[in-house]
C-alpha cells in the first residue's frame, strides 16, 4: 500500500507530460499547390513536387489541379471566400497568361497582401497579365499587381538550352550550402525589370544563332550569352509577406531534380518562418 501512492503520482506525472508533449507537438506545414494551364506537364509535375516536398520536410501537400492546357485555365479554389485560410503557404505553379479578370486576380493577391506566403514557379511569372505588359510596369498601375507580388517583371524566354545557375547571395538561409549547377535544356526567362525582389541566383544561357524566317545564317554567325535573375525573394504588401520565386522548372526532369526540390523546399521553410540562419529546418520540420 505504501508503494501505491508514489506509483500513482508517477503515473499522473507521466500522463501530464505526455499531454503537454502532445499540446506542443509540431504540426505539419499545410502546403497548397495550384497547378495547370498551358505548355507544361502539370499532370506529372504536381505529383513530383508533392512527393519531393513531403519527403524533405514535415508537410502535408494538397493540390488544386486543373487539366485545362490553355492559357485561360482558372481554378475554382480562388473563387471561394477565404480560399487560403487552411494553408501555411501557396505554391503558384499555373500558366494562365490570358486570364485577365481583374476581380479574380485581385482575390488571389488579397490573400498574399493579408500575409499568406507564396512560392512562384516558372510560368507563374507569365500569368495574369494584361495591358502593355511587355513594357516596364509602373508601381500602382492597373497591370502591375501580379508583378508587384512577384517582385520582378518577366515577359518571355529564349530557347531550351542548358542554364548555368550561380547562387549570387550565398548568405541567405534559402541558398546557404547549395551548390551552383547547370540544368538540362531549360527556358531562361528574361528580366524586364527587378522591382522589389532580392536576387538569390542568376542564370547564364548560351543561345545558338538563329536565322530569321526566309533567311540563312551567315557563316560567321555566333552564339550569344543571355543572363537573368532566376531565383529571388520579395516582401509584398503592408504585411511584408514573404515571397520566393524561381523561373526554373519548365521540364519535368528539372522539377524532379534533387537540387531543384531542395531549393523549393528551402523556399517553403523561409516563407513560413521555419528555417534558421544557416539554412537548416527548425526542430520538427526537417526530415
Amino acid at each position: 500500500m505504501r508503494l501505491f501512492f508514489p506509483l500513482l503520482t508517477l503515473a499522473v506525472s507521466a500522463a501530464l507530460l505526455l499531454a503537454q508533449a502532445a499540446d506542443t507537438a509540431v504540426k505539419p506545414l499545410r502546403v497548397l499547390i495550384v497547378a495547370g494551364g498551358c505548355c507544361h506537364e502539370y499532370d506529372k509535375q504536381h505529383l513530383v513536387l508533392k512527393e519531393g516536398i513531403e519527403s524533405r520536410i514535415n508537410a502535408i501537400v494538397d493540390v488544386a489541379y486543373n487539366p485545362d492546357k490553355t492559357t485561360k485555365a482558372t481554378f475554382e479554389i480562388y473563387k471561394a471566400k477565404d480560399w487560403a485560410k487552411d494553408f501555411d503557404v501557396i505554391i503558384h505553379d499555373e500558366c494562365s497568361a490570358d486570364v485577365t479578370d481583374h476581380a479574380y486576380v485581385a482575390a488571389i493577391l488579397d490573400a498574399h497582401k493579408a500575409g499568406k506566403p507564396a512560392i512562384n514557379l516558372h510560368c507563374a511569372m507569365h500569368s495574369y497579365r494584361w495591358g502593355n505588359f511587355r513594357e516596364p510596369v509602373k508601381a500602382g498601375a492597373d497591370n502591375s499587381g501580379w508583378y508587384e507580388m512577384l517582385g520582378l517583371q518577366s515577359t518571355g524566354h529564349g530557347p531550351q538550352q542548358p542554364i548555368a545557375i550561380t547562387f549570387t547571395d550565398k548568405t541567405h538561409p534559402i541558398t546557404q550550402g547549395l551548390e551552383n549547377w547547370t540544368t538540362i535544356n531549360e527556358e531562361l526567362y528574361n528580366n524586364v525589370q527587378v522591382l522589389t525582389g532580392k536576387p538569390l541566383a542568376s542564370g547564364v544561357q548560351i543561345v545558338p544563332p538563329k536565322a530569321k524566317k526566309g533567311e540563312t545564317l551567315p557563316p560567321d554567325a555566333k552564339a550569344t550569352e543571355a543572363t537573368s535573375v532566376v531565383a529571388w525573394t520579395n516582401e509584398y504588401g503592408p504585411n511584408k509577406t514573404k515571397i520566393f520565386s524561381t523561373t526554373i522548372g519548365h521540364n519535368t526532369a528539372t522539377v524532379g531534380d534533387a537540387r531543384y526540390l531542395d531549393l523549393i523546399t528551402r523556399g517553403i521553410l523561409w516563407t513560413t518562418g521555419h528555417i534558421n540562419e544557416n539554412g537548416k529546418a527548425q526542430p520538427g520540420y526537417g526530415k
